[in-house]
């Protein structure tokens, strides 16, 4: 995506953003339930940015466990090709 387009859609997110919060806070209702709505509504932002954060960080582990597994069998695989190559260098030289 290019810069350009990046910057329309924060734009847009943004300008969506401050219509809803304008929306709320200009509606007909009691200041008691704006309130109300805009506490639940910040709860529900929050609780899904939790939600999202802990399954990133799942991911994350899950990746970071395989990388540190993958890398352990190929160093555990150049470690058994070093010792044959020491093997074969030992026994051409004693020949």
């Amino acid at each position: 995506m290019s810069k350009s387009t990046v910057s329309a859609l924060l734009g847009f997110v943004a300008g969506a953003a401050a219509g809803a919060a304008m929306g709320v806070l200009f509606a007909p209702d009691k200041g008691t339930t704006t309130r109300k709505k805009i506490k639940n509504q910040a709860q529900k932002v929050s609780d899904e940015m939790k939600e999202n954060f802990s399954h990133k960080i799942d991911d994350l582990n899950k990746f970071v466990a395989g990388f540190v597994d993958e890398t352990k069998d190929k160093i555990a695989d150049l470690e058994k090709k070093t010792k044959q190559g020491v093997k074969e260098v030992k026994e051409k030289a004693t020949k």
